[in-house]
């Protein structure tokens, strides 16, 4: 079955332009215009991928993000028409897994789609590995903090925590290396993809929001462990 993509750009021609490259790659494509008909078509249709464009009529992409990201843990490429660190800080926040920003080649955008559609392949064998082969350890306990990978759900002496797509996937991917160093290229080849053109401030920027969340003092991290010139290390 054709994995689904939900197209939300104002802008007509850039619209289509997507989609019609986007079917050729052999995705399920639909397109909307504004941000409400996006939050409908989110609901409606599931999509594996959203690429969410800031400047949208009704509600801009930043508040449909931040509506999606509690209700869905789908991944989302953000476009902005600004080279704007502002934007791109406020889209990770809000719960943006990537952004992009125009004009961009139509090579790189597939490029990040198929990377990021990688990801989530990976984590669903991951999970589905995990109920057929060792239904025990579909939770680990690290003290007081749980993760449960069935439910993708992470908890702290019982507590739900709230964690981005990314956050979550970044701390399971540290946890199941528990005590060992990982350089920041490894870590952002495993958790975001061997053709991910960010850079290494990614990781450093997602570490510092994980331990805002699960650190007693994140000044003081006794979880997440920076091992200076090498990367980090995970201590449960």
């Amino acid at each position: 079955m054709a994995e689904k993509i939900l197209i939300v750009e104002d802008e007509l021609s850039l619209q289509e332009t997507l989609a019609y490259n986007l079917r050729k790659q052999g995705y399920e494509v639909e397109a909307v215009g504004d941000g409400p008909s996006a939050l409908e078509a989110a609901r409606r249709i599931k999509p594996e991928l959203i690429l969410l464009d800031i400047m949208l009529p009704g509600m801009d992409g930043f508040e449909v993000c931040r509506i999606l990201r509690n209700e869905m843990s789908t991944p989302v490429l953000m476009l902005t028409a600004r080279d704007d660190e502002i934007d791109r800080v406020v889209g990770l926040e809000v719960g943006a897994d990537d952004y992009l920003t125009k004009p961009f080649s139509m090579r790189e955008l597939i490029a990040r789609v198929k990377a990021m559609l990688r990801r989530v392949r990976i984590i669903r064998e991951e999970v589905s590995a995990s109920q057929v082969d060792v239904p025990d350890k579909l939770i680990h306990e690290f003290g007081n903090l749980k993760i449960d990978i069935g439910r993708r759900e992470i908890r702290i002496d019982g507590v739900l925590i709230n964690l981005k797509p990314k956050e979550y996937e970044l701390l399971f991917h540290l946890a199941k290396h528990k005590n060992q160093v990982l350089s920041r290229d490894q870590i952002l080849e495993s958790v975001w993809g061997w053709d991910y053109v960010g850079d290494s401030r990614t990781v450093d920027v997602h570490v510092r929001w994980i331990r805002e969340k699960v650190e007693k003092d994140p000044a003081n991290p006794q979880r997440i462990i920076t091992v200076r010139g090498a990367g980090y290390r995970f201590e449960g």
